[in-house]
């Protein structure tokens, strides 16, 4: 049965008229305009907004700027003085940590450091932590080996160029300036420097009256 010829040229504009569609969203992907897109989820893509200076009868004062929050600090700005925020006097390092050492911040510090230090510097320093060991197992190449805080260079190098290697990161090893907060990248500095006394200690570190227990 033959159609008729009304059905076919039907069938041929209907068939034309569907790529309409997808030749609009191709010319609309291809080019700019001053109009926003059509968004038939607008999600949070479009929401009102004040202009600089304008009224906003939410607020008692009216004003659509608001002032800064009392003791709000600029991001980057330093907290403190500059040797505490730092680990620098001028251009030199920090010699002395500049906290009140008490057992409290040895504590704290040696929480902040197994969370963050001795994955790849082991928990006593050696930089045989798990991170480390299975590097090494892998042997990609790619590796830096994390440095031993039991070293000569380590033990004498300034606790201020610790502080820093913690706030900026050295060589591999990142930044953890913006997940830890100064007084706890102290406490860790503290730790450390507990940990490297305690691994290389020797018989005048031992108190008089119990060095007859040692063996």
């Amino acid at each position: 049965m033959k159609l008729p010829r009304w059905i076919l040229y039907l069938t041929v504009i209907a068939i034309a008229l569907s790529w309409v569609p997808i030749a609009l969203i191709m010319r609309a992907r291809a080019t700019t305009s001053s109009k926003p897109r059509i968004h038939l989820i607008p999600d949070m893509d479009n929401q009102p907004k004040y202009d600089t200076q304008s009224r906003n009868p939410l607020f008692a004062d009216r004003r659509a700027m608001r002032p800064p929050v009392a003791g709000t600090v600029a991001h980057g700005a330093l907290v403190g003085d500059a040797e505490y925020a730092t680990g620098r006097v001028s251009e030199d390092w920090v010699e002395v940590i500049p906290v009140e050492l008490t057992v409290g911040v040895l504590q704290r510090g040696r929480e902040r450091f197994e969370i963050f230090c001795s994955p790849c510097h082991g928990l006593a320093g050696y930089g045989d932590g798990m991170v480390a060991k299975r590097a090494d197992e892998l042997m990609e190449g790619a590796w830096t080996p994390p440095t031993s805080f039991h070293t000569e260079l380590l033990r004498q190098r300034p606790v201020g160029h610790i502080f820093n290697t913690i706030s900026n990161g050295i060589r591999n090893m990142p930044a953890y300036g913006p997940q830890i907060s100064v007084e706890d990248r102290w406490a860790i500095v503290a730790y450390v420097r507990a940990l490297q006394r305690s691994q290389n200690a020797t018989v005048d570190d031992v108190p008089a009256e119990i060095r007859a227990q040692l063996r």
